[in-house]
């Protein structure tokens, strides 16, 4: 067993202690940040599938939610994923650098109340099989992206998104469909 194996094997122990399940064969690189987890009574918060790459300094933090990361997705480096109403990402999907997928919003109180002190109103976030984000792509709470999409880089998904579609643009407007 080389060094690279065995801190692999260090961090995926580490992690399946906080209620993290992540693939032997998948691959989490330096500073990645799962949140600070309480595994409570063997609920699994995080499930990261076979052959994933996870990259430097991204931050898959499930806030009492559940993040599931298919089988083959990449997720690069400054990545930011919350899970607090549920995240599910697909298969063999492509995350760019510095995107950001959320699952929750605030709710807006009246001007004499704190925004901080309201709760989140937990909505579920799904990205299906296949699909690329391009660099610096923010998906909103709520929002389902079909398989097979294309997001360009710095849009902002508000809407669901058709299987397939090509889409640009704050907010993201499909231009197209791959053939």
């Amino acid at each position: 067993m080389n060094w690279s194996n065995i801190i692999q094997y260090l961090r995926r122990f580490s992690c399946a202690r906080r209620g993290v399940n992540i693939d032997r064969t998948s691959y989490i690189d330096n500073l990645v940040s799962f949140g600070r987890l309480v595994k409570i009574g063997g609920e699994v918060k995080v499930k990261v599938g076979a052959n994933c790459e996870i990259s430097r300094c991204a931050e898959i933090n499930p806030w009492f939610g559940r993040i599931l990361i298919g089988r083959n997705v990449f997720i690069g480096p400054h990545v930011v994923i919350y899970g607090h109403g549920g995240v599910e990402i697909g298969d063999n999907s492509l995350i760019a650098m510095h995107s950001c997928i959320v699952s929750s919003n605030h709710t807006v109180p009246i001007r004499n109340q704190l925004i901080r002190d309201q709760p989140d109103i937990k909505l579920p976030t799904k990205i299906g099989r296949d699909v690329w984000l391009g660099a610096g792509v923010r998906v909103m709470g709520g929002v389902t992206i079909g398989d097979g999409c294309v997001i360009g880089a710095g849009a902002v998904v508000v809407n669901d998104l058709p299987p397939y579609s090509i889409s640009v643009g704050v907010p993201a407007k499909v231009i197209g469909f791959r053939e």
